[in-house]
Parts: structure tokens; C-alpha cells; sequence
């Protein structure tokens, strides 16, 4: 068995400027992060599953006003990042119409065909779709991490907030992927 990491939500609509949720440039910093990650994550065998926003307009956190319409379905905006092209050429994508991606029973039957040892979950809001898709895979009895360098979200607070939510609730193995490959 190996690792399976999923990558959540590293898409242009959260990653680039000019989109209504847009993370901003404290997001834009875990690229190279995540970048390293799964370079060192694909040379081990890990297996790499993106999940990102693909929205209709009925999708339930549009349709009830919660958040304006974003990664829309179909448009650039729920593309991966183009950073990640090459990571995602050598990995499988899924779109995902709410915050886990466990809601999409493709990639939760492909992460349970895998089985994997541990799951690694990187990418953005920290507290909204990374830290659903880690209660998630949590409740499925996965063992999770959550590198703390490869997870953002829209304010400092709101990624604390997620942090110690995975760490105390959750009981992830929250590490910083950049202290742990120097101590090495």
C-alpha cells in the first residue's frame, strides 16, 4: 500500500487574482510547497487524486447566497492551476459540487480501491473545503495529514481556525512539510 494525496481545490478561481473567492498571495505561497510535496509524494508511489470546485448554479452553498458563484462547471476557473499541470498529468482529477471531496462518489471509491496507508490532504480553504475532506476521509478511519505549508485559506485566522480543528477534533498529523524534509 501507499499514500494517497488529494489535492483540494488548487484551482485558478482560488489561486489567481480576479475571481470573487480568490485566496490571495498568502495562498499563492503554499505552491511551491505543494510542488515539492508531490514531486517527493509521486517518487515514493503515492498516488495523486486533484478534487476541485466544478459548481452549477444549484449547487447548494450558490443557490443559498452562502458564497457568490465561483468555479463554475466548465469554465477556467475550475481548472487546476497551470503550476500543477505537470503533477496533473501524472495524477486523476474529479470535480467535487460541495466542500469534501468525498461528495463525489467517484473519488471516494477510488480512494477506497487505493487504500492507502495514510492520506495526505494539501491545498485550500483550510477551513472550509480541505478541512471537510480530511473530516472525511477521518471518519472513513483514514489516517490523515495535513502538511501545515500546503494549506491556506482566505485570513491567517481562518487557517489557524482549520489547523487546530484538524489537530484537536480530527486528530490529523498536522506537520510542516518544509522543517520536516530539513531535518532530514
Amino acid at each position: 500500500m501507499s499514500n494517497v494525496v488529494i489535492v483540494v481545490d488548487m484551482s485558478r478561481g482560488f489561486l489567481e487574482d480576479g475571481y470573487p473567492l480568490s485566496c490571495g498571495e498568502q495562498a499563492r505561497r503554499i505552491i511551491p510547497h505543494v510542488q515539492r510535496l508531490l514531486d517527493e509524494e509521486l517518487a515514493a508511489g503515492s498516488k495523486v487524486l486533484f478534487v476541485n470546485d466544478a459548481h452549477v448554479p444549484d449547487d447548494h452553498e450558490i443557490a443559498t447566497g452562502l458564497y457568490p458563484p465561483h468555479c463554475m462547471k466548465g469554465t477556467v476557473e475550475a481548472e487546476v492551476i497551470p503550476e500543477l499541470a505537470s503533477h496533473l498529468a501524472r495524477g486523476e482529477f474529479f470535480e467535487k459540487h460541495a466542500y469534501s471531496g468525498f461528495t463525489n462518489p467517484e473519488c471516494e471509491a477510488r480512494i477506497e480501491e487505493l487504500a492507502p496507508d495514510k492520506v495526505i490532504i494539501v491545498g485550500v480553504c483550510t477551513d472550509i473545503c480541505v478541512l471537510h475532506t480530511a473530516a472525511d476521509a477521518f471518519l472513513r478511519r483514514y489516517v490523515v495529514e495535513v502538511p501545515e505549508d500546503c494549506v491556506s485559506s482566505f485570513t491567517e485566522e481562518n487557517h489557524r481556525f482549520g489547523m487546530n480543528h484538524l489537530r484537536n477534533a480530527l486528530g490529523a498529523r498536522a506537520r510542516d512539510a518544509q522543517r520536516i524534509k530539513a531535518a532530514q
